[in-house]
């Protein structure tokens, strides 16, 4: 079965664009758990998302994916449980490395662990944990690891705040259009 979905997610990129606008919620959700290595319950994934070699990419329960999120599994993409990624935001497990004198590939797992909130236009590169309850501001530029309940903002993303609440909430987001 993992043979057939590596096999078939080179496919998945050009049949991503025909499904991916459709504005059923369970249709798309149900074409993603095909490809998807896992999909937690009451997870939701908007419109437009992309994601790249989804056979390595694993969402948790109650998980906001909002609307042109690009998801980049080719070095392994985990994401937990009550996170919010906002629109546009960027996740990269795989660049290039700038010091290859032929542009070699260079990757690494990228883990968002639960209660993260991901602000708009974000970008978060390979390698990169990203630890419980942390927060990244609007437009920032991860490019190493995030400490639990931190808030960090810019390019490169750097502390500039704390998250004091509890963390009890759940993400059931349900528009009536999605």
């Amino acid at each position: 079965m993992v043979k057939l979905k590596e096999l078939l997610s080179g496919f998945w990129f050009f049949v991503t664009a025909g499904v991916m606008w459709i504005p059923i919620h369970k249709l798309r959700l149900a074409y993603l758990r095909i490809f998807v290595k896992h999909i937690g319950k009451n997870t939701t994934i908007l419109r437009n998302v992309q994601i790249l070699s989804p056979h390595n990419v694993s969402i948790g329960d109650d998980t906001l994916i909002n609307n042109n999120v690009l998801l980049d599994g080719r070095g392994g993409l985990i994401i937990g449980n009550n996170v919010d990624i906002a629109q546009e935001v960027n996740i990269w497990s795989l660049g290039h490395d700038l010091n290859d004198d032929n542009h070699n590939s260079i990757g690494g797992l990228v883990v968002i662990h639960d209660y993260v909130w991901i602000a708009s236009r974000s970008t978060i590169l390979h390698g990169v944990t990203v630890n419980h309850g942390a927060v990244v501001a609007c437009g920032s530029i991860v490019t190493k690891d995030v400490q639990a309940n931190t808030i960090v903002g810019g390019v490169p993303a750097k502390i500039i705040g704390t998250r004091k609440n509890k963390l009890k909430y759940k993400l059931n987001y349900k528009p009536w259009f999605r």
